[in-house]
């Protein structure tokens, strides 16, 4: 079931709730297929090939995203329809800091401005690619699905790391909402 208007049907689906997100998790539509979208690992949306450009249509998109399993799907209370997703469907772009040390808090803007306290509802983990040894590293958005950090904003997390001692082994990481969270194994 894709074409020019697929994006647009499902739009018209979405009940207009105000605030908050649409629940997802208690809509159990049937199964419609797979339309041709794509979120790309830097973030990008696209339809049919093309990047979707309006950041609006692309923040309501990200509102009816749902995991099922290692599956990406909108859903809306009529229609779930598959979308590819290359890595993860969101991308933390900004790191906000309050506080220091033990006390500080650490928050993620994404790149559809969902924005993410680093604390026990929203860990960070940290996978490292047996091949390359680089660092891709995640946090928790919301049920099933996360947010890959971006390189610039891993990096200041790094700036803001420090030594703690864990089962005999020094790690690298930050404090955020009374939490420690580790980045990596000190060099």
């Amino acid at each position: 079931m894709s074409g020019p208007g697929k994006a647009n049907d499902l739009l018209a689906q979405i009940p207009k709730t105000g605030k908050g997100l649409p629940p997802v998790h208690l809509w159990n539509p049937d199964f419609c297929g797979d339309i041709d979208m794509r979120i790309a690992r830097d973030g990008t949306w696209f339809y049919l090939g093309t990047p979707i450009g309006r950041k609006p249509m692309v923040r309501l998109f990200s509102t009816i995203i749902r995991r099922d399993g290692d599956d990406y799907f909108l859903i809306t209370p009529v229609e779930k329809v598959g979308i590819t997703v290359d890595d993860a469907p969101f991308v933390a772009v900004l790191l906000d800091v309050q506080g220091e040390g033990e006390s500080q808090v650490l928050s993620f803007t994404t790149n559809v401005e969902d924005m993410i306290e680093l604390g026990p509802e929203h860990p960070m983990r940290v996978i490292v690619d047996p091949h390359t040894q680089e660092p891709a590293p995640y946090v928790h958005v919301r049920a099933n699905l996360e947010a890959l950090i971006h390189r610039n904003v891993f990096y200041q997390l790094v700036d803001l790391a420090v030594v703690r001692q864990i089962e005999g082994q020094r790690w690298l990481g930050v404090w955020s909402a009374g939490e420690f969270f580790r980045i990596g194994l000190e060099p």
